[in-house]
């Protein structure tokens, strides 16, 4: 007579994860939206995805490429009519630089979010656990429900605060920071 086995079966692929640092999920993203957030500025469609280092090393390298190559004093030269001021303010080395951070930015958030639902759909398939809670000498995290409005709210009196809100405490930081 064969015994009934209680050893319960580990999923291969996690939903959540909760640390001291932040709860990072994964859920189905719409791949065309974090990919005009990155076209909004570099970074932001790879922190929409959890990818912190990614995302933070485009937002740094953008702001240096911009800074460098002139872009908004050109851009604000083009607005205003004086075509041929914004050609002689730009530096067209870094301009280029400033196209190929946007491509890329646009092309792997893209991406990413593709593999990233591909990797959900498979969790969701083998019922993976969500661990929900965690417990360290620095603080206490669990999963709860929050209202999105509340986050929005507090992002409008202070970028980043939306983000400490729902406890992505990288982001908020880096955002909080800059």
């Amino acid at each position: 007579m064969q015994q009934p086995q209680s050893k319960q079966v580990k999923s291969r692929r996690e939903v959540a994860y909760v640390s001291q640092l932040g709860t990072t999920q994964l859920h189905l993203r719409n791949p065309w939206i974090i990919a005009w957030w990155s076209a909004a500025f570099p970074g932001f469609g790879h922190l929409l995805l959890s990818k912190y280092l990614r995302g933070f090393l485009l937002f740094i390298w953008e702001s240096i490429v911009n800074f460098n190559g002139h872009i908004n004093k050109a851009i604000f030269y083009s607005f205003i009519g004086e075509i041929e001021q914004a050609k002689l303010v730009i530096d067209k080395d870094w301009m280029l630089l400033y196209i190929g951070t946007f491509i890329f930015a646009m092309w792997d958030s893209y991406r990413t979010a593709t593999d990233l639902n591909n990797v959900y759909t498979l969790a969701a398939r083998e019922d993976a656990e969500i661990s929900s809670f965690t417990i360290s000498a620095v603080e206490i995290n669990y999963l709860d429900k929050r209202t999105p409005i509340h986050a929005v709210l507090w992002s409008l009196l202070s970028p980043g605060m939306g983000q400490l809100f729902i406890h992505r405490l990288i982001t908020a930081a880096f955002l909080l920071i800059w």
